[in-house]
């Protein structure tokens, strides 16, 4: 295959997943995935916290390993070749250097900056850097900014993001899901994005998965999506949601909700559904208040 620049790609999909479960010893985190997603393709993964987006993304970056299924990235097995990919999550402002006294200036030209200065330039125009900011100086919105900046100098074949646009102001967000979109489109590069956020995004990407306690239950590319078409054609709307792919999101979502709700008894005492919170709490009333009584 080609892509639009007419750059030859030796693979048919960008992503190729088959069968993939993955748990840690215990209730399954994954559970039989699969996912194929063609050069340029930007999809996004909808699912409540805890429904495996996290983990499905950092096994396509290759950052936790499985043994036995199908993962494929740009024609790569992502365990024992090295794809064009780039990953990006919320985990970078929790590193010490993120509040150092640091310019981003300097930064950017450890990453190798001067190697692409018009991309250099037109992502610090994006994301509204400058680059005199000092890390230690700036707000953890600022910070986001520069971490995108620098993850995203080098240019990438496929990026996976993991909601690191929540920190982002309206008007940065827009620009950035443009530039996100041109790379798509100019340069055949694919992405995959997990977001909460669905506002703005009606028109951005080709497939949409949603993914339910480590299933995909719904996997729709933007030419063929019924609930999509349905929500264009209902006139009475939530007025708290501003698009129809909005309103298909939540209504995934709020089935989700409910589903996990009705497999967890209800407490006699509360009406509420019992969960492992109240065991904990149980345990704590029980056996801590023995050796931790602060009242007496």
């Amino acid at each position: 295959m080609a892509d639009q620049n007419g750059l030859a790609k030796d693979y048919e999909y960008a992503v190729d997943v088959q069968q993939l479960s993955f748990d840690y010893g215990g209730p399954a985190i994954l559970d039989n995935i699969n996912l194929r997603l063609p050069p340029g393709s930007r999809c996004i993964l909808v699912g409540a916290n805890g429904a495996g987006k996290t983990t499905l993304l950092r096994i396509l970056g290759g950052k936790r390993m499985i043994k036995s299924s199908h993962v494929n990235v740009l024609g790569k097995n992502v365990f024992t070749e090295v794809p064009n990919a780039t990953y990006l999550g919320t985990e970078w402002l929790e590193r010490s250097c993120t509040r150092a006294d640091l310019s981003v200036d300097y930064l950017l030209y450890s990453m190798g900056s001067q190697r692409w200065p018009d991309r250099t330039r037109r992502l610090l125009e994006v994301l509204d850097v400058d680059l005199s900011w000092r890390l230690h100086q700036v707000s953890d919105g600022q910070r986001r900014r520069v971490q995108l900046v620098m993850g995203l100098l080098q240019p990438w074949e496929i990026l996976l993001l993991d909601e690191v646009t929540v920190d982002l102001d309206i008007l940065v967000r827009s620009d950035f899901l443009q530039f996100l979109k041109e790379e798509t489109e100019i340069r055949g590069a694919s992405i995959v994005y997990a977001t909460h956020i669905f506002d703005g995004l009606g028109s951005w990407p080709t497939h949409v998965a949603h993914v339910t306690e480590g299933s995909i239950q719904e996997f729709r590319t933007m030419d063929d999506f019924e609930e999509l078409e349905q929500a264009k054609q209902d006139h009475v709307r939530d007025e708290r949601l501003d698009s129809p792919f909005m309103e298909v999101c939540y209504k995934w979502l709020r089935e989700d909700r409910e589903k996990l709700r009705n497999r967890k008894p209800i407490d006699p005492e509360t009406g509420l559904p019992h969960t492992k919170w109240d065991e904990l709490s149980a345990n704590m009333k029980k056996y801590g208040d023995k050796y931790y009584n602060y009242w007496k």
